[in-house]
């Protein structure tokens, strides 16, 4: 099993040693260390160095927008240039506390595209409440997205999920669509069982029954588990096309051999 999105965190007992471990013995092969700014970029990096199946993507989350310069933007070209750097992210837009900072992020979302079609990766997006200026955005930047796109903890309606997936989106689900309220199926189901990943977001959002406890890689089984029922496709089933995604879309044969 693949987790497609984890965060380090000193929440996490036992660091990214722990966490590593844990996910190994629950059968997770490969991890994706996902950065939301500089420092956690070189962080996930000197990990994944230092881990066989472990991967690591750079970038500025919305939230950190402000910091997006050039310099900062130079730093994560030098960055991806290792081959275990799978992907720009995670960029995008988040206008669920407010829209003061609307031009800033997108300002810092749109360099980042730049950089992925220029170093050709793959882009790892966060999209909260922001579906109108991020499909836009995408279809502006559709040229340079020759890696494809992923829509992290995918939240949005099934038709935006439609545009998305014309303009070559993967999408990832975790953890909340284990939750009992989620009602998610639907739009799980709308998308091709080939474009589709599993993460946990981890420390966030873990999935039931571990619901409000601090989330790990070791649980993405229960992800996978939840997602096999959606389909109505058995788990080694989910399991082998998920890894021929994640192979697709991050372009590592490890994902394959693993």
């Amino acid at each position: 099993m693949i987790d497609s999105h984890a965060h380090l965190s000193p929440r996490i007992e036992g660091g990214a040693q722990g966490l590593i471990s844990r996910a190994k013995e629950g059968g997770v092969k490969n991890i994706i260390l996902v950065g939301y700014n500089v420092e956690s970029s070189f962080e996930g990096k000197a990990v994944a160095l230092q881990n066989d199946g472990v991967f690591y993507t750079a970038g500025i989350h919305p939230s950190d927008c402000q910091y997006a310069d050039n310099s900062a933007i130079d730093q994560l070209f030098e960055l991806l240039k290792s081959e275990k750097g799978v992907a720009v992210g995670e960029i995008g837009l988040d206008y669920y506390y407010g829209k003061d900072n609307k031009s800033e992020q997108i300002k810092a979302f749109e360099k980042q595209l730049e950089l992925a079609s220029k170093i050709n990766l793959s882009v790892v997006i966060h999209s909260r409440d922001a579906t109108g200026d991020m499909t836009a955005i995408l279809q502006n930047y559709a040229s340079s997205l020759k890696k494809g796109f992923l829509m992290h903890c995918y939240s949005e309606s099934k038709e935006s999920a439609q545009k998305y997936l014309e303009l070559g989106a993967y999408f990832a689900f975790g953890g909340a669509i284990t939750f009992k309220n989620a009602k998610k199926e639907d739009i799980i189901k709308s998308i091709p069982l080939n474009r589709v990943l599993c993460e946990t977001d981890c420390p966030y959002m873990a999935p039931v029954p571990y619901r409000g406890n601090v989330n790990e890689s070791s649980y993405i089984p229960l992800v996978y588990n939840k997602m096999a029922d959606t389909y109505g496709v058995g788990l080694e089933q989910l399991v082998l096309q998920i890894r021929d995604n994640a192979y697709r879309f991050f372009g590592k044969k490890e994902f394959i051999e693993g």
